[in-house]
């Protein structure tokens, strides 16, 4: 794949500088219980206080190991996880407030593509109910209307009309990820949570998808939130890149800017392990992280990050840093950020 300043992913349309989604002191708790009276004894921290805003017309790509509360985040936005403290608004109105009626009304603008295309369509329908089920809900379209615009979404997607009456089965795992891509736009949204829709195909197919998100959001003005754990896939497609460890954010700032100036030794580290396409090159830069992922159970205190942090000192396993701005739109959650800005790694 090129990075994101060539190819298709050439930055045509200028992201806005509206606020499309504002997240807000985002925490997620998932109990665990015990016991014959199923008790609450801990919970696990999936999202810790996370603040994040989505600009109309970009795509912001959310990555991290897994397990660090990307795909969560993406369903308590469309409110298909209750969240267990804070605010997410789009376009001002409050998500996590809102009404039964209020909710339906907001969800013709935010549509989410899922990761598993095996798992995300219903066997027992075809692909033509799937895809008309959005416009029959929200009373969108009906009769030859709706016959015509499920025929066209095929199109945009790349698939032959002639499939809209077979079964999910007998597609492969590209062409099925199309047809959720055709669903999620059927009501036209505003807002696309595309969570890791890539990660389940091959990487000939992967190609295709993400030239095929890219071309949507230009034809059709899309604000996506870009979920991958791929950096390289997030890379291609992100105006904006947010890296996520367990449960907060750890640096968010321009695309190209992270990849050339990491401000976090999280997110060196991410960038030194990527492959490179010529398997004869040793990289002398890269970093090795010891240990694994702390669990969400029971998180570090100060610095999540400074059980494996290369650079950790005293003041990390005490005092919690806080995402700050280092240079102009470039934040990160460290306390030695400007130290790092002395040693970027290569893009």
């Amino acid at each position: 794949m090129t990075n994101s300043n060539s190819g298709v992913n050439q930055k045509v349309v200028q992201p806005s500088s509206i606020e499309l989604v504002k997240v807000s002191g985002i925490k997620k708790y998932f109990p665990i219980r015990k016991g014959f009276f199923n008790r609450q004894v801990g919970a696990v921290r999936a999202l810790d206080g996370v603040d994040l805003t989505i600009r109309e017309g970009e795509t912001l790509g959310l990555v991290g190991e897994s397990g660090c509360g990307k795909s969560t985040l993406g369903r308590v936005v469309l409110r298909l996880l209750p969240a267990t403290e804070g605010r997410v608004t789009f376009e001002s109105k409050d998500v996590l407030t809102a009404s039964e009626s209020e909710m339906k009304a907001l969800r013709r603008h935010m549509q989410i593509v899922f990761q598993n295309p095996y798992a995300s369509l219903d066997p027992r329908m075809t692909i033509r109910q799937i895809i008309q089920e959005p416009l029959e809900i929200h009373k969108a379209a009906r009769g030859s209307e709706l016959r015509d615009r499920v025929l066209t979404l095929l199109d945009l997607v790349g698939l032959s009309r002639e499939m809209a009456d077979r079964y999910p089965h007998e597609f492969s795992g590209g062409q099925r990820q199309r047809v959720g891509i055709a669903r999620a736009l059927a009501l036209q949204p505003k807002l696309i949570i595309a969570d890791e829709p890539v990660s389940a195909l091959d990487v000939s197919v992967q190609a295709q998808i993400l030239n095929l998100l890219i071309g949507l959001k230009y034809e059709f003005k899309l604000t996506y939130l870009f979920i991958a754990h791929n950096l390289d896939v997030v890379r291609y497609v992100s105006d904006r890149i947010a890296v996520m460890y367990l449960g907060k954010i750890a640096e968010l700032g321009d695309c190209g800017e992270v990849y050339r100036n990491p401000l976090h030794p999280y997110s060196k580290a991410l960038i030194s392990a990527a492959p490179v396409p010529d398997p004869d090159f040793d990289r002398k830069d890269r970093i090795l992280l010891a240990g694994d992922l702390p669990s969400p159970a029971n998180p570090p205190s100060g610095c999540r990050f400074h059980t494996r942090c290369p650079i950790a000192r005293e003041r990390c396993s005490k005092e919690e840093p806080q995402l700050r701005e280092i240079t102009p739109e470039h934040f990160s959650a460290c306390h030695f950020a400007e130290e790092l800005m002395e040693s970027p790694s290569p893009s």
